[in-house]
């Protein structure tokens, strides 16, 4: 068989755990034998980030920038328990947050919707995309912990003057957190969205909680909105879409009760949870595409969810598991498809687009692994990981 030849390398980086052996098979039964597979490697396993000082997250970020797209297997985010675990340095900041702040993007996520998969939510009969602000808020948050009382304050240091904000008194033990973001990140947060939701010819909505946040979060509300009035909203008229702002409490409720179809913008913390709520939603983890878009058109594409953990222990043990590989496969389809487009490689797009195509046949055939074969409309052949590759495989 003559393999697809690819003129530019994808960054390529690989992860941990259950997912990094699912990547590996991946490649050796979609990818390799069809196309002539060009990478620049970053292993970002958490031993090798330790290893490196965290140096290979900012080397791979880098090399995005550079190429123009990556793709991503899932990775560990450090904590006490992994800290100990793997015998770490020190507990390092999550891969993802620091590329997102080093690309400057936006997250979108969207569900991989398949017939026979009912979701959890009746209603949705379309897809909920889920737009995540990539930079800053908790994830680039300053966080202290005292044991003695005393009082917090902020300041802030502008030329010759400094300004002082009194926090809190402290009677007592307690934890204090800062967070921050810019005005040049939140406005390419709100481009990306409002140019998405065109491309897309969908709704947008943008929610957050400007009652009680009324400096940090009413200033998101005030960027996209005076956006939208400034540069989108006849384009927004024209295509039959609409742009609302909502409290994200009064949007949680409202999306509950909506058929879906609509892009959803959402704070970094905010966007977090919320991805995975809708993931699971419409079926599992394992069935959202994401991709990390920069404001000068970098993309980094991986899946919405983590490394498998529980799995990955099983499988140490010489078990078979289930564990649903599909977004993985989406995140390569997707950088490989976005490759050809850069480079007008468009062979390497077809083959994007029959990966995905033969992987959604095997599901709507009735063999899928196990988180999804509880909602499988019909009757389920509930196969393992192994297997359910080689039934697309068979199906490309």
């Amino acid at each position: 068989m003559t393999r697809v030849q690819m003129k530019t390398p994808l960054v390529e980086i690989n992860g941990d755990e259950m997912t990094r052996v699912l990547w590996e098979m991946i490649k050796e039964k979609l990818i390799l034998p069809y196309i002539d597979l060009k990478t620049e490697y970053y292993d970002l396993s958490l031993s090798n980030r330790d290893a490196t000082d965290d140096r290979i997250t900012t080397s791979c970020a880098e090399a995005i920038r550079r190429l123009g797209v990556g793709v991503k297997c899932a990775t560990i985010t450090a904590n006490k328990q992994r800290m100990a675990e793997y015998s770490l340095k020190q507990m390092w900041s999550s891969p993802n947050a620091t590329i997102r702040s080093i690309l400057d993007g936006t997250v979108f996520r969207k569900p991989i919707i398949v017939k026979g998969i009912k979701p959890f939510v009746p209603a949705w009969k379309q897809p909920i995309i889920i737009a995540r602000h990539a930079f800053g808020d908790m994830y680039k948050g300053v966080e202290w912990y005292t044991n003695e009382p005393g009082k917090a304050a902020m300041i802030y240091y502008s030329g010759e003057s400094s300004h002082l904000i009194d926090i809190c008194r402290l009677d007592g033990p307690g934890v204090l957190q800062s967070i921050y973001n810019t005005d040049a990140s939140i406005y390419s947060f709100a481009n990306a969205c409002f140019q998405y939701a065109l491309s897309e010819r969908l709704s947008l909505w943008f929610s957050a909680k400007d009652t009680i946040s009324k400096i940090y979060d009413h200033h998101f509300k005030d960027i996209f909105q005076t956006l939208y009035h400034e540069r989108y909203e006849k384009d927004f008229a024209l295509s039959g879409i609409s742009y609302t702002y909502m409290l994200i409490d009064d949007a949680v409720a409202q999306a509950i009760r909506s058929c879906g179809g609509f892009v959803w913008a959402l704070k970094n913390y905010d966007g977090d949870v919320i991805s995975d709520l809708v993931a699971s939603a419409y079926g599992s983890l394992a069935m959202m595409t994401s991709v990390l878009v920069s404001p000068d058109q970098k993309f980094e594409f991986e899946a919405a969810h983590g490394t498998v953990t529980r799995h990955y222990y099983r499988h140490l043990k010489g078990e078979e598991t289930s564990t649903n590989p599909v977004a993985t496969i989406f995140a390569w389809t997707g950088a490989i498809r976005k490759r050809g487009e850069l480079d007008k490689t468009y062979d390497l797009c077809a083959f994007a687009d029959n990966l995905e195509r033969a992987t959604l046949m095997t599901i709507e055939g009735g063999t899928m692994t196990g988180d999804i074969a509880v909602l499988y409309d019909g009757y389920p052949n509930q196969v393992s990981s192994a297997q359910f590759l080689q039934c697309v495989a068979n199906a490309i």
